[in-house]
């Protein structure tokens, strides 16, 4: 006697049941600490409230908060500030990464260490490089002495107070911190390259050069867009870095928006206003993203 089958919508309710029970707790998670705040900030930024009196003060005034923040020079000057921090960080990361990444992918000896070591500051807490990087721009840290030494400087740089000056730490923070990540993201992706393409294009006469702009770049486009899209949102939300570096004491040459974000919520207690950035740079976000991602069509080969 041949067994009866069960159903097959009996079968693929518990599958599917099975399926929701396993992303339960990231939906959740999700839901609480992702999606509640943000539609928690998307109301706080049409109203006014105030921290010490309670909700009684809550006070819809529409968009007068982002009427407010763009009068405010501060916002203004750190949402500069983020724009010239993408510009730089974003290019360099990934263009030093890209440079690190083929040289390492040839023969090159130390290189599993070379990979651990530009690993490391990825993995680092932002708090100890941050310290570091502070220790070396220091008026009398490394950084100076050499300078000097090479009599490139005549005297010292304070590096976080001069406004022509202070952004440049917090720039190499960012890159040295972010290349270990892209490194390895790169090498794996020129490692995917099928070596007969190299083969045939030698037989052709193609040089290096050559090799790496013909084949390498397009062969590896779809990880350069990954990576200038994820690195592209990451240094609008830059905060770790500026606040590590400057200790509390950012001036208004490089403050970051989220850190006017933070001060503007946690020290003046004005969550209006501090909502009203957070959207801006929501929107921010969202529109360059999407630039991105239909710019993408003319260059990214899949």
């Amino acid at each position: 006697m041949i067994p009866m089958k069960k159903p097959v919508n009996r079968v693929k309710r518990k599958e599917n049941l099975a399926g929701w029970a396993f992303i339960a707790p990231t939906m959740i998670a999700f839901l609480i600490l992702t999606a509640l705040p943000f539609f928690i900030a998307l109301f706080l930024s049409f109203a006014q409230v105030s921290y010490f009196k309670g909700w009684d003060t809550l006070k819809i005034v529409g968009f007068q908060n982002f009427i407010d923040i763009f009068q405010d020079k501060n916002f203004v000057t750190s949402l500069g500030n983020t724009f010239v921090y993408v510009v730089t960080i974003v290019p360099l990361s990934i263009i030093l990464s890209l440079v690190f990444a083929y040289c390492m992918n040839g023969r090159i000896y130390g290189k599993k260490f070379l990979r651990m070591a530009f690993f490391i500051p990825y993995i680092s807490s932002i708090v100890a490089v941050g310290t570091v990087f502070k220790f070396l721009f220091r008026e009398d840290g490394i950084i100076n002495n050499i300078l000097i030494n090479l009599h490139i400087l005549s005297q010292p740089i304070k590096w976080a107070m001069d406004p022509r000056f202070s952004k440049v730490p917090i720039i190499l923070l960012s890159v040295w911190a972010s290349i270990g990540y892209q490194l390895i993201l790169f090498t794996a992706a020129m490692q995917n390259v099928p070596v007969s393409l190299y083969e045939a294009a030698k037989l052709d006469g193609a040089g290096s050069f050559r090799q790496f702009w013909s084949i390498t770049l397009p062969m590896i486009s779809p990880t350069i867009f990954y990576l200038l899209i994820t690195r592209t949102m990451a240094v609008f939300k830059i905060f770790g870095s500026v606040n590590v570096f400057t200790m509390g004491t950012a001036i208004n040459s490089n403050r970051s928006v989220v850190l006017e974000i933070y001060t503007t919520a946690f020290s003046k207690y004005e969550f209006g206003p501090a909502s009203a950035m957070s959207m801006v740079l929501f929107a921010i976000i969202m529109v360059v993203t999407g630039i991105n991602f239909f710019g993408q069509k003319k260059w990214v080969h899949y």
